[in-house]
């Protein structure tokens, strides 16, 4: 849109550092849960039943459409200036985790989960055992202290300072063992309730801490420095900054779970209905804002008006969607 909002920016800088690491953290819990129940094979069969498969048929099915509108979006704004072959031919495949996202766009999310939940079993199955056991025992006594759940904060900086400088890009190598972190993290501070209490015992200096690198990231951006440090490999303020970006994630990560073990322990008749329909409504969510914000967009009005439409618009076409088409054809169900 030419015209941006400093408030939905201000919403983007907010969460984005920490609203995928919540994700795959709470990803990471899921798994924790779910070989309580399951066998290390009954467990890996579910998840490249549950992940991979939407992803190759969502990356076949819905990748083409939005595809299509970025060239033609791209091609109009003057930013790529092209036939939709030069523009498939200039979107280079690359060996490594960001091929998620050249292949699914929004599916990477997917495709990350698979690749975890293979990576993460070996792992989880170890800390079953009686050497795992200790481990747990020990951080978890760590962990009892004041402060503790700061630790977790190290490796999370030690992978942004060793790996960050080599793949900066968006979901390369640097985000994947960044996220991998979160996740297994999930499953660790399940797997002794030492973990939670101290959450809770800790829930109002992981919130200062939160809003203090909150504040830092509002600062950088409003003194035009984030995406200098974010890029200047080897100077205190990119690892000022990429440290600052792990504590935001952790500690708002925490905090938000401390609120959900506080406030959202219950389930009813619309939480059983979100479970059902959360996949198919991620699958189409993207491309039905992509295709509504192409032409609104386009539109000669304001931005909220704009930015309702799109909201609001998405939300009922990729319900209506799942209601009308998934819920309402075997296969696709």
């Amino acid at each position: 849109n030419t015209e941006t909002s400093i408030a939905v920016t201000l919403f983007i800088v907010f969460l984005g550092p920490w609203g995928m690491p919540l994700f795959f953290l709470l990803s990471g819990t899921g798994s924790r849960f779910a070989l309580r129940r399951r066998t290390g094979r009954q467990y890996a069969l579910e998840r490249v039943t549950r992940l991979f498969f939407p992803f190759v048929i969502g990356s076949i099915l819905l990748s083409p459409l939005q595809l299509y509108f970025q060239w033609r979006h791209q091609n109009e704004a003057g930013v790529f200036a092209g036939t939709l072959l030069e523009f498939l031919q200039a979107r280079e495949i690359s060996i490594g985790p960001r091929v998620f996202g050249w292949a699914g766009y929004h599916l990477w999310f997917l495709g990350f989960l698979v690749a975890f939940s293979l990576i993460g079993l070996p792992i989880f199955l170890w800390f079953k055992g009686d050497r795992g056991r200790r481990v747990i025992d020990w951080l978890a006594r760590l962990c009892a202290r004041r402060g503790g759940l700061f630790l977790f904060i190290l490796p999370l900086v030690v992978v942004q300072f060793l790996l960050r400088p080599f793949w900066p890009a968006e979901h390369d190598w640097t985000d994947f063992v960044y996220l991998l972190a979160f996740f297994v993290s999930g499953y660790v501070l399940y797997a002794d309730e030492r973990f939670l209490r101290a959450i809770q015992r800790e829930r109002w200096i992981l919130l200062v801490a939160a809003i203090v690198s909150t504040l830092f990231f509002f600062g950088a951006g409003a003194f035009d420095v984030a995406t200098e440090w974010m890029e200047a490999a080897g100077t205190p303020g990119f690892y000022l900054l990429w440290t600052m970006w792990a504590v935001n994630g952790w500690c708002w990560s925490l905090f938000v779970l401390d609120v959900g073990m506080r406030h959202l322990d219950f389930t009813n008749k619309w939480l059983q209905y979100g479970q059902e329909t959360i996949m198919p409504f991620y699958l189409f969510h993207q491309p039905v804002i992509i295709v509504l914000a192409y032409f609104v967009v386009q539109w000669d009005t304001g931005i909220t008006v704009k930015l309702l439409v799109v909201v609001l618009g998405s939300l009922l076409v990729s319900l209506g969607l799942v209601e009308l088409i998934i819920k309402r054809i075997g296969v696709f169900r």
